[in-house]
């Protein structure tokens, strides 16, 4: 599992110009099961997707598509990490 992280590098401005195409990037992947949770960072500086991938190379390449890296208004990080203990309603995301 993966931790994405997207940092904003421009005004939210030009982040909410490109919101709806990133809301368009985001629903086709999780319809594709790649991402399990996503939501935006409190202050409002970025945002965190969790996905489920065993191949770090196929999801940077996904996350090179997204509208806000292609536009070049946010930045990301991604961190591998292997759940090991979750809450009773979510085990399910230990055996991503």
């Amino acid at each position: 599992m993966f931790i994405v992280t997207l940092t904003y590098t421009r005004p939210l401005a030009e982040v909410d110009a490109l919101m709806d195409p990133h809301m368009v990037w985001l629903k086709k992947h999780y319809e594709s099961g790649l991402f399990v949770a996503s939501g935006r960072q409190v202050p409002r500086t970025g945002g965190v997707i969790f996905a489920r991938s065993g191949d770090r190379e196929a999801l940077q390449a996904v996350l090179a598509r997204d509208p806000f890296v292609q536009g070049g208004v946010a930045h990301v990080e991604v961190t591998e990490f292997v759940p090991s203990m979750t809450a009773p309603s979510i085990e399910a995301l230990k055996t991503f």
